[in-house]
Formats: C-alpha cells, sequence, structure tokens
C-alpha cells in the first residue's frame, strides 16, 4: 500500500475520532486526533493498520495547553499521533493497556509535565526522585528551578 493510500484508508476508518491528517513527507504520517478517541484511535492503528511498535511518547508545553504525541511505527511508515490537553488539571487515559511497553513514556509524562496518567500500571516516579517537592515540574514552561538547601554531613547547627 503507498502512502495516499493508507492515509485515505485511515481518514475513511478513524473520520469523526481525527481533527486532521497529514502526510508531509513519503513516509510520514500525522494525526491530530480528538483526546476523548485516544484508546480507540491507538487500538485501531495497531490492530487494523499494523502500527503496533511505540518508539516515544513525548510532551509539548504550548503554554496555553500540552500536546502529547504518540510516535507509532510499522515496516515502512512513521505515523505520529498528537492530542492536546489543557492545563488546568491536566490528565491523559494510559494506553499500557494495548501497548504495554507505553508505561516508562507514560511515567516520565508525568515526572517531567505533572500530567496524570489515569490507569497506569505503575505511577511511581520514573526521572526524578522520591522526594521531589510536587507541582515542580521541570519541562512546563512556568517551571523555575529552586536549588534544595545544601546540607554537610557532620556540619554545626
Amino acid at each position: 500500500m503507498n502512502r495516499e493510500e493508507i492515509v485515505e484508508k485511515i481518514r475513511e476508518r478513524l473520520a469523526e475520532n481525527i481533527i486532521d491528517i497529514s502526510s508531509p513527507s513519503p513516509r510520514r504520517i500525522f494525526i491530530l486526533a480528538r483526546t476523548e478517541r485516544l484508546i480507540e484511535i491507538i487500538k485501531i492503528l495497531k490492530e487494523e493498520f499494523g502500527f503496533s511498535h511505540l518508539s516515544t511518547i513525548t510532551g509539548v508545553d504550548r503554554t496555553t495547553d500540552f500536546e502529547i504525541l504518540y510516535h507509532l511505527a510499522d515496516n515502512f511508515f512513521a505515523l505520529t499521533v498528537r492530542v492536546q490537553i489543557g492545563r488546568e488539571n491536566p490528565e491523559i487515559q494510559s494506553v499500557c493497556e494495548i501497548i504495554p511497553g507505553a508505561v516508562l513514556y507514560e511515567r516520565e509524562i508525568q515526572d517531567m509535565f505533572g500530567i496524570k496518567v489515569k490507569g497506569i500500571p505503575d505511577p511511581r516516579p520514573l526521572i526524578l526522585p522520591d522526594d521531589w517537592p510536587e507541582n515542580s515540574d521541570p519541562l512546563r514552561k512556568d517551571w523555575s528551578y529552586q536549588p534544595p538547601e545544601e546540607k554537610i554531613p557532620g556540619e554545626k547547627q
């Protein structure tokens, strides 16, 4: 199947679930999806179109909202599913039920952006230390670093 055929088949199958689909280069496809349909879209792309490899999940703080990008691949194409979520109480549904390996990327999204991933099988911090301050999310544009107070063992108080 060539690029135009696969884009058209995806457009037909996911019509009401997507906002836009484009293919700016021969082996790249981008889908802007309705956030509430993410699980259904990922499942269809995996089961019906063969996009079973999740290379990563990335996040972008666009100041007004967040964008989460799911980078999938089959043997011929790289496909990115983009969803947008608001800054107020940001949360997204876990895709681990469909792609179990997503857990590490979802934990990273929680650590670095403070986005709650609902249904994640292991919500523990992945990158940040366990005692990292709450609501201190390093990849948010409004984050400011406050160095911890230095403590020297054995120092007199």
